[in-house]
């Protein structure tokens, strides 16, 4: 018998969830983004725990019908999905692999959240850390925006190489 064939299911189902991309930023898997918290046996059910990046999240729908029809599409059903939303989703729940593909991917990864977990709120004076640009390394960078093609991430210029790219906020 092969790995797979001996594996359980709950570990045949990470490893399925594992390939499911994140239809906003398919580069990634959810499993490397970190919104996977847990796969375990409910019942005949297999429970998919997911958070969301964020509770306004528009793609929420979209990974739990994406994270049903890969667990059934593998034979592995059925699943339910439960939303976890507390503790709430931080951008340290990133893996490594997951910024290695967002930086290919040409989406500056974000840097670690305060050690507390807290990220602060500053309405006024706050200065911006450099964003080291994927594509060419220089931190000689500047924010153009606050928000890039979704909300949890901003859109950012090198000013070595010219080029645009977006950063994900910590959060």
């Amino acid at each position: 018998m092969n790995a797979v064939a001996d594996a359980t299911r709950v570990q045949q189902a990470w490893a399925v969830l594992g390939a499911v991309p994140d239809p906003e930023v398919p580069a990634i898997s959810l499993c490397e983004l970190g919104i996977v918290r847990d796969v375990r046996e409910h019942g005949a059910a297999l429970e998919v725990v997911l958070t969301p990046t964020y509770s306004g999240c528009p793609a929420t729908e979209v990974i739990e019908r994406s994270v049903v029809e890969a667990i059934d599409a593998a034979g592995l059903g059925p699943a339910q999905v439960t939303m976890q939303r507390a503790p709430a989703w931080t951008t340290d729940w990133i893996s490594d692999e997951g910024r290695r593909k967002l930086r290919e991917y040409g989406i500056a990864p974000p840097g670690p959240a305060d050690a507390d977990g807290a990220v602060p709120i500053r309405i006024v004076g706050r200065r911006l850390a450099p964003v080291a640009c994927p594509r060419c390394g220089s931190a000689h960078t500047e924010r153009l925006s606050a928000f890039g093609s979704t909300a949890c991430k901003a859109l950012w210029r090198c000013l070595a190489c010219r080029e645009p790219f977006e950063h994900f906020k910590p959060l």
